[in-house]
C-alpha cells in the first residue's frame, strides 16, 4: 500500500478518519426533529411540527421580483466583492441606522451566507484557543458549536424563569474568569422569546466595557417584539462599547427569507476586514441573486413584517394559553421572536403508556411517536426540563397540535 494511502485510510497511523474537532460537533437538534417529523408525514402520518423556527409566510412578492430581475442581469453572473455588493452594504448600514439608531458605514458591514456564517466568522475572527465566551443558557444550538470550532470555550451561564430567562450582571460576574474574552448577548432570544429591557442592556454593556470583554450580539429577531416591548441594540445603549462589539443580523426572520441565506456582520473596520479575508477563503461572495433580493428587502419598508408580527402575536397568546391548560406544563409569556419555552417539570418521571420519561429528550421522542407532535427538547438549548415550541405555523395546526399533546399528557400517572 502506498504511503499516502496508509495515511489517509488511517490503517497504519491509528488516526481517525474524521478530525476530533469536527467529530465533536453535535448535530442540530432542531433540524433532526424537523427531519423526523417530515419523514413521518411523508409516510402518511398526521404530524404537527413545532420544531424548526422559520416564518410560515412566503417571501414578499416585491423581493421575489427583484430576484427574478437579478437572474436576467449579466452583472450577477460573475464573482462580486467578498464583503458584499457595495450597494447592499450601504443599504444595510442605512437600515441599521433607521431601525436601531446605530450609525455605521458600509465598510463596517460584511455580507455572509446566512446568519450562521456570521456567527461562525465572528468567533473565528475574535477567538484564540482557550479564550472563554460567556454563553447565557438557554441558547440557540449553533452558538456553542461555533465557539468550540473556533477554539474557544463556551462558559454556560444558566438562567430560568426567575430572571425571565435573561442573564444578570451577577450571574455573568460569577461565571467570568481571566480567560473571558467575549459575552454573547441575544435579545429577543431563541429559544425563550425573552426580550431585555433598556436598563438590563445598559447594565450588561457597561459590565462588558469595564471588564474589557468583546460583545457579540445577535439581533436577527429585532422586529419581532410584542406587548409594547422594544429591541435595544447594545452599542446604541452603550456607545463606548462600539469598538468592541459585533452585531449580527440577516433577512431570514424579518422578511421570511430563511432559504435565501443572506446575513451580515457589523463591527469595527479592522475586524470586519479580517472576517472578510477569512470568508474569501471559505465561500467568497454570497450568491448575487440572493444579495439583490436582500437589497430589495432592506431598502423597503417594514409593512410585511408588521403583518407577520400581528399573526405571530395572536398565535403567541394562543399557544401560551393552551400550554398552561395542560396539567404538569407551564409556560411564561414570551415577549419576542416566535417561540414558547415550556416547562415539563410536572410531567417528567410520570408513567405514560408504559414508559416513564425522565428527560425532555425522552419525552419529546415519546410525544412525537404517540401524539404525532414535534417539539425541540430543552437539552438542545442547554436547559433540561423544557421544550421549545415554534408558533410559526397556522392557527389551525397550532391548536390541533396543542390539543393532541394535551390529550396524550393527560394520561400521565404516578
Amino acid at each position: 500500500m502506498p504511503r499516502w494511502c496508509m495515511t489517509v485510510a488511517g490503517t497504519r497511523t491509528g488516526r481517525s478518519r474524521i478530525s476530533e474537532r469536527v467529530a465533536a460537533v453535535s448535530p442540530s437538534a432542531t433540524l433532526a426533529i424537523d427531519a423526523k417529523a417530515k419523514a413521518m408525514a411523508q409516510a402518511g402520518e398526521d404530524v404537527v411540527g413545532f420544531g424548526v423556527g422559520e416564518p410560515d409566510f412566503p417571501t414578499p412578492a416585491r423581493i421575489v421580483e427583484a430576484a427574478v430581475a437579478a437572474c436576467r442581469d449579466p452583472r450577477n453572473h460573475h464573482y462580486s466583492p467578498t464583503p458584499g455588493l457595495p450597494e447592499l452594504r450601504q443599504a444595510i448600514a442605512e437600515k441599521t441606522r433607521r431601525d436601531s439608531g446605530y450609525e455605521v458605514t458600509a465598510s463596517q458591514v460584511l455580507v455572509t451566507n446566512g446568519g450562521k456564517q456570521a456567527v461562525a466568522e465572528a468567533f473565528e475572527t475574535l477567538l484564540d484557543p482557550g479564550d472563554e465566551v460567556l454563553l447565557p443558557a438557554p441558547y440557540w444550538t449553533t452558538y456553542p458549536e461555533a465557539i468550540r470550532l473556533a477554539g474557544g470555550v463556551p462558559i454556560e451561564v444558566p438562567t430560568d424563569e426567575s430572571t425571565g430567562f435573561l442573564p444578570t450582571p451577577e450571574l455573568l460576574e460569577r461565571a467570568a474568569s481571566e480567560r473571558t474574552k467575549v459575552l454573547l448577548f441575544v435579545s429577543p432570544s431563541n429559544p425563550t422569546g425573552a426580550v431585555a429591557e433598556l436598563e438590563l442592556v445598559a447594565e450588561l454593556g457597561r459590565l462588558a466595557l469595564e471588564r474589557g470583554w468583546w460583545v457579540v450580539t445577535d439581533e436577527i429577531y429585532e422586529h419581532l417584539v410584542y406587548d409594547g416591548r422594544r429591541h435595544h441594540s447594545m452599542p446604541v445603549v452603550v456607545p463606548e462599547l462600539a469598538g468592541r462589539c459585533l452585531v449580527l443580523n440577516g433577512v431570514a426572520k424579518t422578511y421570511a427569507m430563511t432559504g435565501w441565506r443572506v446575513g451580515w456582520m457589523i463591527g469595527p473596520e479592522d475586524v470586519v476586514a479580517a472576517a472578510s479575508n477569512l470568508q474569501s477563503h471559505v465561500s467568497s461572495n454570497v450568491n448575487n441573486v440572493a444579495q439583490r433580493a436582500a437589497l430589495a428587502a432592506v431598502s423597503g419598508d417594514l409593512s410585511d413584517v408588521a403583518m407577520m408580527r400581528q399573526a405571530f402575536d395572536r398565535r403567541r397568546k394562543a399557544i401560551v394559553r393552551l400550554l398552561n391548560e395542560i396539567e404538569g406544563v407551564s409556560c411564561i409569556e414570551p415577549h419576542g421572536a416566535f417561540y414558547a419555552y415550556a416547562s415539563f417539570a410536572g410531567v417528567l418521571g410520570r408513567r405514560l403508556r408504559g414508559q416513564r420519561p425522565e428527560t425532555t429528550l425522552a419525552l419529546a421522542e415519546l410525544v412525537l411517536a404517540e401524539a404525532k407532535v414535534a417539539f425541540v427538547p430543552g437539552e438542545a438549548f442547554g436547559s433540561q426540563g423544557y421544550g421549545r415550541f415554534s408558533y410559526a405555523l397556522s392557527d389551525a395546526d397550532l391548536e390541533r397540535g396543542m390539543r393532541a399533546m394535551g390529550q396524550f399528557l393527560a394520561e400521565a400517572e404516578g
